[in-house]
């Protein structure tokens, strides 16, 4: 990973422009609906969910599926797909005694895929 050095650049004065001020203000969502982002993008935080996320957008897998191309416990795998699944970013169905996950809609294909697109563009 390619860290970026630098400082942030600010103003050496002290002008407030209202009227971008006002307009930004007016279009600002309010303060829950912020933090309810936010809280999304915290699920987007943990590599192992993250891993998650890539092989159900490749294809729908059960949680023995998963566990197997993660190396790792089916407990393990269950416990993020219960976070996964809060923050509905996932689904389930049933099929006999088989539990079969997926993306919960094309909007998360859409977060997962045009973070990679930044990702990958800034290489």
């Amino acid at each position: 990973m390619t860290k970026k050095t630098g400082h942030i650049e600010s103003c050496d004065c002290e002008v407030i422009h209202e009227e971008i001020v006002s307009q930004v203000r007016e279009k600002m969502p309010a303060e829950e609906t912020l933090y309810d982002l936010a809280e999304l993008f915290k699920v987007f935080g943990d590599t192992t969910r993250i891993r998650i996320l890539w092989a159900l957008d490749e294809s729908e897998m059960c949680v023995c599926d998963i566990a197997a191309l993660l190396n790792m416990t089916q407990s393990a795998i269950s416990h993020q797909l219960r976070v996964l699944k809060q923050a509905n970013l996932v689904k389930f169905r049933r099929e006999g005694k088989i539990v079969y996950y997926s993306l919960d809609d094309e909007h998360v294909r859409q977060i997962f895929d045009q973070g990679l697109i930044h990702i990958n563009e800034k290489r």
